[in-house]
C-alpha cells in the first residue's frame, strides 16, 4: 500500500493560497476572519470558498485555522463561523480548544493544532481517540520520538519542516499574555522571544554579552524529508501565515521538488496526496527567502556542543554573504565581490557594536556602490550580506509556475456519423461527449490536424498526455473537434466537483481517559465546554487559563527544550556549575528567571513581577 505524503503550505490570503497550490502544495492552511492564531492574517468565508474551489481541482485540501482559545461568550460566534466554513467546502479545521468537540458543529474534520502541545505518544493517542483526524506534533520532537508517536496512533501525523521557530513549546507560552497583555493563544503574540536581553547570574554578574538569546534560527529540514517519512510523518508543514507570495512560492517549490524526488526514488511506497504536474519557470532556493539562519532543531536528538540554534546577533534576515568592503567614501563603498550586485539590492553588515546595519543600493558602478541614504557602522573589512536581491524579486513578480492535470483523449466514430471524444484524467475521472455530423472521406491525412486541435487546452487546467485517434481517414471540421474538446473538459470539471468530498469528522471515544487528570493553567482551559470535555475524560482538577484568571505571583511563562547553557557550551552534564540565570529585556522592564531542568534537558522561564 502506498502512503500519501502531503506538503502543507501557509497562506496569509486567498491569492497566496492559490499560488501555493500552483507551486506544488498538496494542501494549504489559512485563517478565517476570526479565531485564528495569527490575528493579522484573517480572510472572509467567501475568499476561502474560492480557495477551496481552486484547490479541489487538483485534489488539494484547504485547512482553516480556528486555533485560538475561546471564551464562553464567543461560543455561538465560533459555531456560526464553522457552519459557514463547512458550507464553503473546507476540508478540516485546525483547532486548539477542546470546546469544539462539544459545540453544535457540522461533521467537518478536526486537526489537533501544534498549540495542543503534543509531545508524547499518550497524549497523541488520546487526541486520536477524541476524534481528531490529523495531529500536529510539537516542533521539538526527534525522529525517534516521532516514531514512538507513530506506533501509538493511526491517524496522519503532521510535522513542521521549515520556517520560524517558537522558543517555547507551542501552546505553552504565556509570556505575552502575562507580561504585555497580548496572548499568543489568542492570536496576538508580541514576539517576546525576538527581543534583545542581558543575561546574568542571580547576583547580576554578566554570563554573556547582550543578545537575542531567545530568538531561534529558522527550521530547515528539506534534506531530512525521507527520514521524517520513515519515522511515520506524512504531512510536512511550512510555517509562515504572515509571509508574502514570493516567500511561499519559493519555499513551496523547493520542498515540492524534494518530495517529488522522494516519491520517484521509491514509487512503490510513496505518492503525493494531490494531483497534477507543476512546471517551474525558476530555480527555487530557500536561502534567498527570509530566514534567521537555519537549524534542523532537535531532529537528531540532543545537539552537539558545536551546533547552535539561536540567532543571537539579530532576529532579522541577514542574507547571504556577497563580498567584503575594501574602502569607504561617504555613501560610497568599494567592494570585493564575485556576485553581481544590482541597483535596488539591499545590503547589510555588522557594525562595531555587533548590531546589524544596512542600506539600499542606489547605483552600482564597477566595484563602487552608492547607497540611497547615509550609512553607518560600515568600515573596510566589513563583510557584506545581501538581504534583498532586486533581480530575484523582479523575477518572482512574474508567473513562476504552472500546474496542470494530465488527460488522455480517444477520438472515435460510431454508426458512421456520430463523433465521440472520450477523456480520462489522472484524478480518475472519465467522461465522453458526442456530436452528430456529416462526415466525408478525407482527401489527405487528418491525424496531425486533429491532434493539434485537441491539444489546444491553454485556457484550462488540463494538458494532453496521449491522444488515441481511431476515427479513420474521415474529414471533421475543426469547429466540431473544438466543440467536443470544450465539452469534455467542462464535463471533467463537473465530474471532479461531484467526486470530490471532504473527509468527515472522526467519532469520539467517550471512554478515552486523559493521560493527566490534574490540569494546570498550562492546559489553556478558557470556557465551560472545554472543561466539560476534560471532566468527561477523567480530569479531576482544572485550573483556568491565564487569559481568564491571571495567577498571582511569579509564574512559569515558557517551557522550552532549547537550553541557554547548552547554547553557550556550559551544559551542566558537561561539568559546568548549576544555578539559575536571569534575562532582562534591554531597554525594557521585563525580567525572567531561567531555571534549568537537566533531567529532561530543557529550561523554564519564570516572569518576575516588578
Amino acid at each position: 500500500m502506498k502512503h500519501k505524503l502531503e506538503l502543507l503550505a501557509p497562506a496569509r490570503d486567498a491569492a497566496t493560497a492559490i499560488e501555493a497550490i500552483i507551486h506544488g502544495a498538496d494542501a494549504v492552511y489559512i485563517g478565517a476572519e476570526s479565531f485564528g492564531a495569527r490575528s493579522a492574517a484573517g480572510n472572509s468565508v467567501a475568499d476561502i470558498a474560492g480557495v477551496c474551489r481552486f484547490a479541489h481541482q487538483f485534489d488539494g485540501r484547504v485547512y482553516v485555522t480556528v486555533n485560538t482559545i475561546i471564551y464562553d461568550s464567543e461560543i455561538p460566534a465560533v459555531e456560526s463561523l464553522v457552519w459557514s466554513l463547512y458550507r464553503a467546502g473546507v476540508d478540516a479545521l485546525i483547532v486548539q480548544d477542546m470546546s469544539l468537540l462539544r459545540m453544535n458543529l457540522p461533521p467537518v474534520a478536526l486537526h489537533a493544532s501544534t498549540q495542543c502541545d503534543t509531545r508524547t505518544p499518550e497524549k497523541a493517542r488520546f487526541l486520536e481517540e477524541s476524534g481528531f483526524s490529523q495531529l500536529v506534533l510539537a516542533r521539538e520532537l526527534s525522529l525517534d520520538e516521532i516514531a514512538s508517536v507513530r506506533r501509538a496512533t493511526t491517524v496522519p501525523l503532521e510535522v513542521f519542516v521549515h520556517g520560524a521557530l517558537c522558543v517555547s513549546y507551542s501552546g505553552d507560552c504565556h509570556a505575552g499574555a502575562l507580561a504585555m497583555g497580548r496572548s499568543a493563544n489568542r492570536g496576538e503574540c508580541p514576539q517576546i522571544c525576538r527581543l534583545r536581553y542581558s543575561l546574568t547570574d542571580m547576583s547580576g554578574q554578566p554570563v554573556a554579552p547582550d543578545g537575542h538569546w531567545l530568538s531561534l534560527r529558522d527550521m530547515n529540514r528539506i534534506d531530512r524529508l525521507a527520514d521524517l517519512a520513515e519515522a511515520g510523518a506524512t504531512s510536512f508543514k511550512i510555517e509562515g501565515r504572515l509571509k508574502d507570495q514570493s516567500y511561499v512560492r519559493n519555499v513551496v517549490a523547493a520542498y515540492s521538488k524534494a518530495l517529488d524526488a522522494l516519491v520517484a526514488a521509491e514509487p512503490e511506497r510513496w505518492r503525493r496526496s494531490s494531483s497534477g504536474r507543476v512546471d517551474y519557470r525558476f530555480r527555487p532556493d530557500v536561502s534567498l527567502a527570509f530566514n534567521r539562519g537555519f537549524t534542523s532543531y532537535f531532529l537528531g536528538g540532543r545537539p552537539g556542543a558545536a551546533e547552535k540554534m539561536a540567532s543571537v546577533s539579530t532576529p532579522k534576515f541577514v542574507g547571504n554573504a556577497v563580498g567584503r568592503v575594501v574602502a569607504v567614501d561617504g555613501r560610497r563603498i568599494k567592494v570585493n565581490s564575485r556576485k553581481e550586485l544590482n541597483n535596488g539590492d539591499g545590503l547589510g553588515w555588522f557594525g562595531a557594536d555587533g548590531r546589524l546595519c544596512g542600506g539600499r543600493v542606489n547605483r552600482v558602478d564597477g566595484q563602487w556602490i552608492c547607497f540611497a541614504d547615509n550609512v553607518s557602522g560600515i568600515q573596510p573589512g566589513s563583510v557584506l550580506y545581501r538581504n534583498r536581491d532586486k533581480a530575484w524579486d523582479d523575477m518572482m513578480l512574474a508567473a513562476t509556475a504552472e500546474r496542470t492535470i494530465g488527460l488522455k483523449f480517444t477520438l472515435r466514430v460510431c454508426s458512421g456519423r456520430r463523433v465521440v471524444l472520450d477523456a480520462e484524467d489522472e484524478r480518475g475521472n472519465r467522461v465522453s461527449a458526442a456530436v452528430e455530423a456529416e462526415l466525408q472521406p478525407a482527401r489527405s491525412s487528418q491525424g496531425a490536424k486533429r491532434h493539434d486541435t485537441l491539444s489546444r487546452l491553454g485556457e484550462t487546467i488540463y494538458r494532453v498526455e496521449e491522444i488515441s485517434d481511431i476515427a479513420g481517414d474521415i474529414f471533421m471540421p475543426v469547429s466540431v473537434l473544438a466543440g467536443l474538446r470544450r465539452k469534455v473538459t467542462g464535463l471533467l470539471d463537473m465530474a471532479q466537483n461531484l467526486r470530490y468530498r471532504p473527509e468527515n469528522r472522526r467519532p469520539e471515544n467517550r471512554e478515552a481517559l486523559l493521560p493527566d487528570t490534574v490540569l494546570t493553567y498550562h492546559a489553556n482551559v478558557s470556557n465551560r465546554l472545554a472543561e466539560d470535555f476534560y471532566r468527561s475524560h477523567g480530569a479531576v482538577e482544572i485550573e483556568q487559563a491565564v487569559e481568564v484568571e491571571a495567577p498571582a505571583g511569579n509564574q512559569v511563562v515558557m517551557t522550552t527544550r532549547y537550553c541557554l547553557r547548552r547554547e553557550l557550551g556550559r551544559c551542566i552534564r558537561c561539568g559546568a556549575q548549576p544555578g539559575s540565570w536571569r534575562l532582562n529585556a534591554v531597554g525594557g522592564n521585563m525580567s525572567m528567571r531561567v531555571d534549568f531542568d537537566c533531567r529532561r534537558c530543557g529550561m523554564t522561564l519564570t516572569l518576575e513581577r516588578q
